[in-house]
């Protein structure tokens, strides 16, 4: 491993070694994928690692291309101590809003993971339901702490799967090229098409037809 590597792996280890100096064992970071699209659904990652995990390659899932993502999932999964995945599906959202369902996957995340977390550092939410754990919000925290941003790979690489599945049933919406992103061309079939039951209603209302 290139030393400029393990000098930025430190880095995104600073603050969670000092939690491990402070008799805490299990860190589980928590991040999101899919606040933003118009289609499919919202998913968290949660992910427990050991304390000398040192995964070259980790960063914040944006900065990974799609291929190293995969190949960092496998990494991730296989050395986890535990790992889940809180998926809330596009009517939730609807109903309870995007926020909202945003924090009821950070619950349905921590409910799923096999060891209880001491511990929590999970990517800019508050008021969060984490079943008694405690936790920090840390701004940009998949930019910044190894285990936050393992996790937004965890919660990527699920949602791009899952909409890969989906462009199978819909391809004419070409969910496998934008993931459900509101892209000029996504948009134009939206229009040219009316929605399909992946479509997040309350995202695409403004260019939606209501006839449809």
């Amino acid at each position: 491993m290139k030393e400029k590597e393990v000098e930025r792996l430190n880095q995104l280890k600073a603050e969670e070694r000092k939690l491990y100096q402070n008799q805490i064992t299990y860190i589980c970071g928590i991040d999101e994928a899919g606040r933003g699209p118009l289609a499919g659904p919202v998913v968290v990652g949660a992910v427990i690692l050991p304390q000398d995990s040192f995964i070259e390659g980790i960063n914040d899932s944006k900065k990974v291309s799609e291929k190293k993502r995969e190949k960092l999932y496998e990494k991730i999964t296989e050395e986890a101590i535990a790992y889940s995945v809180g998926i809330v599906e596009q009517k939730m959202i609807d109903e309870i809003n995007i926020l909202n369902a945003t924090k009821l996957g950070v619950k349905l995340a921590l409910q799923g993971l096999q060891q209880k977390p001491d511990i929590i550092m999970i990517d800019a939410l508050n008021h969060l339901d984490t079943l008694g754990i405690p936790y920090i919000s840390v701004i940009k925290g998949d930019a910044n702490i190894y285990s936050i941003a393992a996790a937004s790979i965890i919660a990527k690489v699920t949602r791009d799967r899952i909409m890969r599945q989906w462009d199978e049933v819909y391809p004419i919406y070409g969910f496998a090229k934008h993931k459900g992103y509101g892209t000029a061309e996504h948009i134009k079939m939206i229009k040219q098409e009316g929605p399909c039951m992946l479509h997040r209603k309350s995202f695409i209302k403004n260019f939606v037809n209501s006839s449809h």
